[in-house]
């Protein structure tokens, strides 16, 4: 990487384009050190869509599922060839450990494959079968049948700045298979991951024209350029979830928003796992992995983490010494197991949401204060200690269940019995994914079914698993990400679930013989 920092352009109708003056500057968080600017004041975002509508549709739409998946195998092929030169990238600018930064790049990596071979596996069909013909009167030759059909439009992808490569793969495969051009918008602070990535794969030259476009910086009149054929789907804060499906342009031409925002997911143990047993040392791991990988910066990450209050202390005992002993520093270190938040304004959010904690929990380890490390300068690191918090009494506390730590911070909620603890998991307003760890079978099927309300994935580890599991916070493209309330209601991924949102859902009435015609041309999505 250059020691210059780099302006880093968008890529909008189909060439490089840079903007006007500097909107954010990418810095090191270890370092302090500027690696490059963006801005994207001044560009023409309207005819970048038109242009993606033109081109990257026309490039798009004449191919079958089974062609456009040999696009996005191609454009994984290009990461791959690539991936050396995105580690160091990802070092620089979000702080990852190289284990972070796999999950990140060979995560978004992965995900394009999977797809690629589902995509496949749909053959030649350009559209979709929902659902088989129904009869519609007396008449047998009178009959219905849903299909669904690629959208018209751009998909506007908002990406979060903790995933600039997961985050962007895994959306851009879903909606390039469907057939629908992607216009990327990553998160300013870490979009140079992002960029030298896609900067890769129109220079490879492997998508059509206008099928692929990038906006770094600001998104300015995006959203007021869109038509009802368009749609959204964003990662970030609920804040800025509520400006995005609340812009005027948005709800008065109707586009379709999918959202997956804010959430305090929860760990579970059951009241029987005795310390020592498979299924509560696969909770201790999990609960530790989830706090300190990426530094805790994951929207799948563990915040909440509740204990039959008989165990409080030996659980809390048990997390604090292995949290403790967690290398804290430079990633670029070998030792290092957790790096950096990625901006020194994460790092003042995380502190101030511990404060916010602590005023009715007590620290167990870690704190709100910067950790003391050797070589790194405290004035212009942003690093959190791994903090551990615990409640003495859940019932009235109010905090844990609506602050979200994004960092290396979780508190321990005591529970009294399975009923205490669906209530008190709930109280999270709806999450992404919550964890369940526990020998009883029985259990573990009732608090599924009793949580299952307020959640968009359940993982229920018991010994038969403890050690094969993916993982509380790694989302698998075979499985549905989303959840309710806070978490934006949305749904992404799930396998050809997934591919619902970039495609218009349609009844067609008409003769038997019609129905059998559109039928045979279409692939079923069950």
């Amino acid at each position: 990487m250059s020691s210059a920092p780099e302006n880093l352009e968008s890529y909008l109708s189909g060439r490089w384009l840079r903007g006007e003056g500097i909107e954010t500057r990418l810095v090191d968080p270890v370092k302090g050190d500027e690696l490059a600017t963006v801005s994207a004041k001044g560009v023409d975002l309207k005819g970048a869509l038109d242009f993606a509508r033109k081109h990257g549709q026309g490039g798009l739409r004449g191919l079958s599922y089974a062609e456009r998946g040999k696009l996005v195998g191609a454009v994984a092929d290009v990461l791959v060839a690539n991936r050396a030169r995105y580690e160091d990238i990802a070092i620089a600018n979000s702080g990852n450990t190289k284990t972070d930064a796999a999950i990140d790049i060979d995560g978004g990596i992965g995900t394009l494959k999977y797809y690629a071979r589902l995509g496949g596996g749909l053959g030649d069909a350009r559209m979709l079968l929902d659902e088989k013909p129904v009869r519609l009167a007396k008449a047998e030759n009178y009959q219905a049948i849903h299909l669904m059909v690629p959208r018209r439009g751009v998909a506007i992808h908002i990406n979060a700045f903790n995933f600039p490569s997961w985050g962007l793969w895994e959306k851009a495969a879903v909606s390039l298979i469907a057939g629908v051009p992607v216009l990327a918008k990553p998160a300013s602070a870490t979009a140079l991951l992002a960029h030298a990535m896609v900067k890769d794969v129109i220079a490879a030259k492997v998508l059509p024209d206008g099928a692929l476009s990038l906006l770094c910086g600001g998104a300015g009149g995006l959203l007021g350029a869109l038509t009802g054929e368009d749609v959204i789907a964003f990662t970030g804060s609920a804040d800025t979830a509520a400006r995005v499906r609340g812009h005027p342009n948005v709800v008065a031409r109707s586009v379709p928003v999918n959202i997956e925002a804010d959430s305090i997911n929860a760990a579970l143990l059951a009241p029987d796992t005795s310390p020592g047993s498979a299924a509560f040392d696969a909770f201790l791991r999990e609960v530790v992995r989830e706090m300190t990988v990426k530094a805790g910066q994951k929207c799948t990450a563990i915040r909440r983490i509740f204990v039959p209050a008989g165990k409080a202390d030996a659980v809390a005992d048990a997390l604090a010494e292995k949290l403790k002993g967690t290398k804290v520093g430079d990633p670029r270190q070998a030792e290092t197991r957790m790096g950096p938040l990625v901006t020194r304004g994460q790092q003042a959010a995380a502190f101030d949401g511990i404060r916010r904690l602590a005023s009715e929990a007590a620290i167990v380890c870690g704190g709100a204060d910067a950790p003391t490390l050797d070589g790194i300068d405290k004035n212009k690191s942003a690093f959190v200690a791994p903090t551990l918090l615990k409640l003495k009494d859940a019932g009235g506390a109010q905090a844990v269940h609506e602050v979200e730590v994004f960092g290396p911070a979780a508190t321990i909620v005591p529970y009294r019995d399975e009923q205490d603890a669906a209530g008190l998991i709930a109280r999270g307003g709806g999450s992404l994914v919550a964890s369940v760890y526990g020998e009883d079978k029985d259990f573990l099927v009732r608090i599924v079914s009793e949580i299952a309300p307020s959640h968009g994935r359940i993982l229920a580890v018991d010994p038969m698993i403890a050690t094969a599991h993916t993982g509380h916070g790694i989302v698998m493209p075979q499985c549905n990400h989303g959840g309710p309330g806070r978490a934006g209601a949305g749904e992404e991924l799930g396998g050809l679930y997934g591919l619902r949102f970039y495609h218009q859902r349609l009844a067609v009435q008409g003769s038997s013989d019609l129905i059998a015609n559109l039928q045979a041309k279409a692939a079923s999505v069950h």
